[in-house]
Formats: C-alpha cells, structure tokens, sequence
C-alpha cells in the first residue's frame, strides 16, 4: 500500500506494485516512517521553501524498516534484518561529493521530493549502502530518529560547542529535541529551550535542557540576555523557523556568536534584522540535512535509546495517515513524535 498526497491535506491509499531489487539494492518493507516538519510543510502549505509540490507525490523521508531480499551483488544482510534508512541517495561523481560534501550533491535524490517518492508505502528498493543496522531488540519506531539525528549531528560541526559554552535551541520538534541531545553529549554548559507547546518543553527537559522559555509569555531573548548580563549566548540554533524566531536567535547571540538555521521557513524570503546581526558579527551558518553523520547516530540511538524512546508518542497504521497529520500539525494530544507504520 502506498499514501500519496494528492492535494493540500488529501491522502489518497493505493495498492503498491514493485520490481525485484536490482543489483547493488535491498528490498525493505518500511515498518515506522516519522513526520518531519517538512513534511507538514508539504501537507499543510503545498511547499518546501521555494520547492513546490506536485501531485500525487509519497512523502516521509525518516524510516526504518525489515530486509525482504537482496539483488545481486549484495552481501552482509539477510530477510528480516533490521535497519534505519537513508533517504538520500548521492551520485558520488560530481565535485561536492568528490569532497567529501554529499549534503549539497549536485545529483542529489532525496526520497520524499516530487517525482521521487518518500517512504509512506510497504516496500521500496534502495541501493545498500542506503541501509544501516539495528538489533533487532532495538525499536524500528524509535529508530527512525537515525535520520533526523544524523541533521542534528551534522549542525554540532558548524555549533563547535567549547568547553563553557552556553547554546539556544529555538524550536521543540524532533530536530530541536534532538539538537538539544546533542549539545548535551558535548558538554554545553548551559542550554535554553525555547519553545510554545507545554509537552514539548517537557520534552526538552528530559532530552537536557537547563532552562525553558514560552515565547508567549517573556521575550526570550530579552530573557536569555538578561540571564547571561548582557552578554547573550554563545552559539543558538533555530529549528523553528517560524515568524519571528530567526530574528530573536539573532538577539539572543553574543557579540562574535555562532548563529545555525536548522530549521526550514515557509516562506523563500525571510526579513533580517541585519543591523544587530553585523553589529555582533555573527557567524552564521545554514544546515543542510546530513553529510556521512547516519553511522554515528545510529549508533547513539542503540546505545540510548531508553532516552530517545519517549520522544515517540504516538503511532498510527498507514491506513490513518490523514489522522496522523492532522494531529502532528496541530501539535494536539500530547503529541511528539508521530509515527506511521506502512507495514
């Protein structure tokens, strides 16, 4: 079975005809697939950014799933292995990749893109390398936070956190859940979450954060400034990109700070409050998904997964796949994290 999207918050359920894996390829059935923020992005707004959508279009780009067979060549796995999934899938040849920067492939693939179809169906084919491990004791729910860590651990390059620093996570989705993780594994001093939902700034508490900030109710930069006597944070990462928020990570940084947009804007042009920003000189630096990070992060996510596990709340089968959406976009229920299960 496959979910297309076919208009604005309409999925439509088709039945899935597929090839034999071809040589170099495994056929998984997709078990767990969670909603990123852009693919409500996708539902809600028919965009990405300046990336239109187009009808039908399969979307979910963060999976896991169970080896069904393997096309010739392929060695090392066997039906019924258990993996996270990489979405992307690079040519190898161009000179980003040739430099080791796979993330800005020239020919990149991304599944879940128009004409390119994402993982909200039972079976697809992906080359091997695309596959990475997980003991079967392991949750396939819970391991598909391999991919949107993976992104985290790619923006801790750019966040360079040194010994004392303090840092700012604008956004409490799974990317800045999970961002927030990942400054607590290296050592951040002091971390601000900031972020409007009351169970997501629990959820931020639980992944490590020393502090949380309702945007409703304080100026969170005004706050954090005050927190620190006027001197701001070291590094903030905006994973919201909502109204305002890249703006207020501007106003929250110190002089000379590091500022990263994690997350995606609605909207391609997106006003700057440039004066404060070349004032400080901030470095500023924008993330682009993952570039070879997939290894490290399943392997984080194995090792803890007792303190990923409660990012994942809510599971429903692919057959609800509009209830999924419309609870994860309105953020009701409690949710967190939602899965869909195809299989």
């Amino acid at each position: 079975m496959v979910a297309e999207l076919t208009a604005p918050r309409t999925f439509c359920l088709r039945e899935q005809q597929i090839d034999d894996p071809g040589p170099g390829e495994i056929q998984v059935r997709v078990h767990s697939v969670g909603i990123c923020g852009s693919d409500l992005h996708s539902y809600g707004e028919g965009a990405v950014g300046d990336t239109p959508c187009f009808y039908p279009m399969v979307l979910g780009h963060e999976p896991a799933g169970t080896v069904v067979k393997t096309g010739p060549g392929v060695t090392g796995w066997a039906p019924g292995d258990h993996a996270a999934l990489e979405p992307a899938i690079y040519c190898y040849h161009c000179e980003f990749c040739r430099s080791g920067r796979y993330n800005i492939c020239s020919n990149i693939r991304f599944l879940s893109q128009p004409n390119i179809p994402g993982f909200f169906r039972g079976l697809v084919n992906l080359p091997q390398e695309n596959l990475f491990a997980v003991p079967k004791n392991v949750s396939l729910d819970v391991a598909t936070l391999v991919e949107p860590l993976a992104v985290t651990l790619h923006s801790m390059k750019f966040a360079a956190i040194q010994p004392g620093d303090s840092a700012v996570v604008f956004g409490g989705g799974a990317i800045g859940l999970l961002t927030i993780a990942c400054l607590k594994l290296v050592g951040t001093r002091r971390i601000w979450a900031v972020e409007p939902v009351a169970h997501r700034r629990d959820l931020a508490r639980h992944m490590g954060a020393h502090a949380v900030i309702d945007p409703a109710q304080v100026d969170a930069a005004a706050e954090i400034t005050s927190e620190t006597a006027g001197r701001g944070a070291d590094c903030v990462i905006d994973c919201a990109a909502k109204e305002g928020t890249t703006n207020q990570a501007i106003r929250a940084a110190r002089n000379g700070g590091r500022l990263l947009l994690t997350g995606i804007h609605s909207d391609s042009f997106v006003p700057f409050e440039v004066s404060p920003m070349r004032r400080k000189e901030l470095i500023v630096y924008n993330v682009r998904r993952s570039n070879d990070e997939s290894p490290v992060a399943r392997d984080l996510v194995v090792e803890h997964e007792s303190w990923f596990a409660p990012l994942v709340t809510h599971t429903r089968p692919l057959a609800a796949i509009a209830e999924a959406f419309a609870i994860a976009d309105s953020y009701s229920d409690g949710v967190g994290r939602m899965i869909v299960r195809p299989a």
